[in-house]
């Protein structure tokens, strides 16, 4: 996958997170349950950015070398 569509998933993953934080703000009876959610989509958008960039890391030290 290239860098610009790891970004798309990146930038969809913290949209959908946000959209949970603010729900749970205007549902205080499911607000533990949505902002568990927010914080399960959060953690993917970090997982992808960090498996772009090891990626990168690992493509570029040979190179370097």
């Amino acid at each position: 996958m290239n860098g610009h569509a790891i970004f798309e998933n990146v930038r969809r993953y913290r949209g959908i997170a946000s959209l949970y934080r603010q729900t749970a703000a205007f549902r205080p009876s499911q607000r533990w349950s949505l902002l568990e959610q927010a914080s399960e989509w959060e953690a993917r958008a970090l997982s992808e950015l960090e498996a772009y960039f090891a990626a990168r890391a690992d493509y570029a030290a040979p190179l370097a070398a």
